[in-house]
């Protein structure tokens, strides 16, 4: 592996997203690359990299989609492919390309407001192998955000435009600058999800609580006012906000692990 696909690598590994690395191993007569060739395929596509373009690089993209779609649990294969025949290219030489599937961490936090108790919880998720999402309207606080390669900041002119955003297996908190700005958030989430989410909660008091379920009620959205904890976390610790975070993050991993042993054999 050259030294720049190595810092892609090392670089989409430290963010916790998943790609596929692709080399050609072995080679016989006429082809585009010789042997060593590489490249890196995320989601987006070719990060960096070619196995010389064409036909066969074309061929590799399709083979990495597979594999980052998840479909199939298999993280390496090899291809030993003829490139008239099955590639349909004029060369009449052979391949034998090699993937490796990095698969990521699949566990996506979205934080929703950057304030003091978010840029907590950001400091103790960053030792977690989670990616983070941090999605605020102001930007002097996204810019406080730690530095960290699995923290992502997203700027948004209202909080609730970021909903469409969200998958349906993020972990979703909402800690904006109060009830006015996380009660829309809140009610579009779950117009939108229901109650499929794995973890949605919202930071405040049982008070807090009470006008959310008011607000749902008037969004007829009645049935829904058990499928969010608030207040939110564990209760444990005090009120600062690394007593919170703390106590967040504990129930994120709670719920996570709950979640991953209902999957388990």
């Amino acid at each position: 592996m050259t030294d720049d696909l190595l810092n892609t690598a090392l670089s989409l590994r430290d963010k916790q997203e998943p790609f596929v690395l692709v080399k050609i191993v072995q080679t016989v007569g006429s082809v585009p690359q010789e042997a060593g060739a590489g490249m890196i395929v995320s989601k987006a596509g070719r990060v960096d990299g070619t196995v010389g373009g064409g036909k066969l690089e074309a061929r590799c993209l399709l083979e990495c989609e597979d594999m980052l779609s998840g479909q199939k649990k298999e993280t390496t294969r090899f291809h030993k492919w003829r490139l008239d025949s099955d590639i349909g290219m004029t060369c009449g030489g052979s391949v034998q390309v090699y993937f490796e599937l990095y698969a990521g961490s699949t566990w996506r936090v979205v934080i929703f407001g950057a304030g003091h108790c978010a840029q907590a919880l950001c400091r103790v998720l960053s030792v977690l192998p989670c990616r983070i999402v941090v999605v605020d309207n102001r930007s002097d606080w996204l810019a406080k955000l730690p530095e960290h390669a699995h923290i992502e900041a997203v700027a948004v002119n209202t909080y609730a435009d970021y909903v469409e955003n969200l998958a349906e297996t993020d972990f979703v908190v909402l800690m904006t600058m109060g009830h006015s700005t996380d009660s829309p958030v809140l009610v579009k989430i779950l117009q939108r999800f229901q109650a499929s989410l794995p973890y949605l909660g919202v930071i405040g008091s049982k008070a807090k609580r009470a006008r959310l379920v008011q607000d749902l009620q008037a969004a007829h959205l009645s049935e829904r006012s058990d499928s969010f904890f608030c207040p939110v976390g564990l209760d444990i610790g005090g009120n600062t906000p690394g007593d919170i975070a703390i106590s967040v993050a504990a129930q994120l991993l709670a719920v996570k692990d709950k979640l991953g042993s209902k999957t388990e054999p």
